[in-house]
């Protein structure tokens, strides 16, 4: 059985969501780090835009600056935000810009995906990494063309939602699970000591705010997000391929099976030999190929049997019993759980 965790991070409140926003703006200011204009003429016509919108006329001229950059800036309208306050932003340069570093973002304004202007950015970007180089070698670290400004952006609009004069709320399980549907359910009935909840499917628990008897949605919400639950998730290991990561849930369970596993190496080599004649001697020289080739076949393990387990921690010791590399592993986990002695969603990224 899981630890108990409060209800407010195992779901989320139908309507309490935030509303991702997107701007195209320019960067100034920057080091002689910004976009070519001739491999992004599409910063040079947003330079020219903004100085006219600034009565700085600039039709035909032909401008080349190296200290500017356009840039796409995201950000995400927190729910019950309001007009005046303020959001952070992520600016990312869309041209050949090398470095955003020491650079300010000019007022942007952010669209929802509904086209209006919801917020309006312009800050100093903090730029997380350094790019350095020289005629014959460049150096980089971290990523200098992404940055953030903290509070960068100034919410103009709000989303128009009437949370108080709803009657019910929909609460979405974000791991959907029977289980842990029916403990929501039966906690909160417990809390209010009435049927204010009930489960509709695994991923959504409806609470009436009428049964309740709270004030408003606000206040019922409140005192049902800290109740405790205690979840039921489904048995899984997670497997990480590129890196060699193994992640297995407390509730995987390995059938009674027995295990070998060894490597096969084959390798090639290509050493040719020059032949040439003897000085003054008629002939030519001649390059005569020689190749060796050998199969190398590593010790491995043995036959090994794996007991029927009853824990996470027999799991493991099992496992390790076998011992081979976090790799080697992730085959072997591959091969149980095609024999069907893995009791556990195997899952591959």
């Amino acid at each position: 059985m899981a630890s108990p965790i409060r209800i407010k991070d195992l779901v989320e409140f139908d309507g309490v969501r935030g509303n991702d926003l997107v701007g195209y703006g320019l960067v100034v200011g920057l080091n002689g780090t910004g976009d070519g204009i001739r491999n992004a003429p599409f910063t040079e016509e947003i330079m020219s835009n903004i100085l006219e919108r600034l009565g700085v006329n600039v039709t035909g001229e032909s401008i080349r600056p190296k200290n500017v950059a356009a840039v796409l800036v995201t950000a995400t309208l927190p729910p019950f935000a309001r007009t005046g306050s303020q959001i952070d932003v992520t600016v990312s340069a869309i041209g050949d810009a090398k470095s955003l570093l020491g650079g300010t973002l000019v007022m942007t304004p952010l669209n929802a995906a509904d086209g209006a202007i919801y917020a309006v950015a312009q800050g100093t970007i903090i730029a997380g990494g350094a790019s350095a180089e020289g005629q014959g070698a460049q150096v980089v670290q971290g990523v200098p063309t992404s940055g953030s400004i903290p509070s960068g952006a100034r919410v103009e609009r709000e989303i128009v939602f009437d949370f108080s004069g709803l009657t019910q709320v929909r609460l979405a399980l974000r791991n959907p699970d029977f289980t842990t549907a029916g403990r929501i359910e039966q906690a909160i009935n417990s809390e209010f000591g009435r049927a204010a909840a009930i489960m509709v499917d695994a991923g959504t628990v409806t609470l009436d705010i009428g049964a309740t008897r709270m004030g408003s949605p606000a206040h019922a919400l409140g005192r049902v997000e800290n109740i405790l639950v205690e979840p039921e998730r489904r048995a899984r290991v997670v497997v990480d391929q590129r890196s060699g990561t193994i992640v297995m849930g407390s509730d995987v369970r390995i059938s009674r099976v027995a295990v070998s596993q060894g490597n096969l190496t084959l390798r090639i080599e290509e050493a040719p030999i020059v032949v040439q004649p003897n000085p003054f001697a008629e002939g030519e020289t001649v390059v005569v190929p020689r190749s060796s080739a050998a199969i190398e076949e590593e010790p491995g393990i043995a036959m090994a049997e794996l007991a029927d387990t009853s824990s996470l921690s027999d799991v493991v010791s099992g496992l390790n019993a076998l011992g081979v590399a976090p790799r080697d592993m992730i085959d072997i986990l591959k091969s149980i759980n095609a024999a069907g002695a893995l009791h556990a969603e195997f899952m591959v990224h």
